[in-house]
């Protein structure tokens, strides 16, 4: 083992050092980002209407992703026959941005102004939530780098306009991307039983361009027709809520709902998508790890988004 520089400088276990995103470089000056992929911690959950905790995801996913940094050269997938993240794929973790207690419009504006650094340095944002309505400064931020479609994986339509003069909480993302003019449309899939918007916000989301799956419906097309309902030409804006996931592999989540994804399907929608359309930004939002214990859900947003990044770069070449 020794010939093939096993033996020389640390080991490095996932247990050991600092968490940051899958162990790569902490960039903490958002000026000097010079990586493919440039990771971003949103640990707001003001925007909540039931259980918080999801201030707590981007410590928990970081942590969780400390499983795959294992100091091999990118991660070899056998059904592919394809190593993915290879050195040449450079991921930097920019740390968090910071949130102000009870003051959502300012805590939404640094997250915002994490991710415009991320897109003015040329990387791919990840961003990592946080509740839902983390997405709004996210795509506010691509006002000047659009247009984009949305791909939203999600239990939830979080289509609500306004609701007791509340515009900006977790039920409101996707209706307040869709009055962008640089939002092209939005397909919406998983989206299932009771769920966050009333009947008119379903007829609003379809007036604005949106096409709505639920899992069942999901499972029927299959994810290579799922994806060839997206614009070929679009870019496209990946946000995933990991209560998309069926709540027996994600039970750390503040609105689980029942008849979820499992794994693969989730992911065979987005490696197909890396085929067909080019990724501009990710976040992955609503984990609240203190309702876990077992650490899975976590596991499954790093697992999810590593896999991801595999897939886009990939097939980028």
């Amino acid at each position: 083992m020794s010939g093939h520089g096993y033996e020389t400088g640390r080991l490095n276990l996932p247990f050991v050092g600092v968490s940051t995103f899958a162990k790569r470089e902490l960039v903490t000056d958002w000026s000097q980002i010079n990586a493919d992929v440039a990771v971003l911690g949103a640990p707001f959950d003001f925007g909540t209407q039931w259980r918080a905790g999801a201030r707590f995801g981007p410590r928990g996913i970081r942590e969780a992703s400390t499983l795959f940094s294992f100091g091999h050269s990118g991660a070899y997938d056998h059904e592919d026959d394809v190593t993915y993240l290879t050195e040449d794929v450079k991921i930097v973790d920019i740390g968090d941005a910071d949130i102000i207690h009870t003051d959502t419009i300012k805590s939404h504006k640094n997250i915002e102004k994490g991710v415009r650094s991320i897109l003015k340095a040329g990387a791919l944002p990840v961003v990592l939530g946080g509740d839902h309505s983390v997405n709004i400064p996210c795509v506010n931020a691509f006002s000047n780098s659009g247009p984009i479609h949305i791909l939203q994986i999600d239990a939830h339509l979080d289509f609500v306009d306004e609701r007791h003069g509340v515009k900006y909480g977790h039920g409101n993302p996707m209706r307040r991307a869709a009055e962008k003019n640089y939002v092209t449309g939005l397909t919406q899939v998983g989206i299932r039983n009771v769920s966050s918007t009333s009947k008119e916000g379903y007829e609003d989301a379809k007036a604005m361009n949106s096409d709505i799956l639920s899992v069942r419906q999901t499972r029927r097309i299959g994810p290579k027709n799922l994806v060839g309902r997206i614009p070929k030409d679009s870019n496209v804006y990946v946000t995933i809520d990991i209560d998309a996931f069926c709540p027996s592999i994600a039970p750390g989540t503040g609105t689980p709902s029942h008849g979820g994804f499992l794994y693969y399907e989730v992911l065979e929608i987005l490696q197909h998508l890396s085929k067909q359309n080019k990724v501009v930004g990710i976040d992955l939002v609503e984990v609240a790890p203190d309702y876990d214990h077992s650490g899975s859900t976590t596991i499954l947003a790093a697992q999810i988004l590593l896999n991801f990044l595999g897939f886009i770069f990939h097939n980028q070449q």
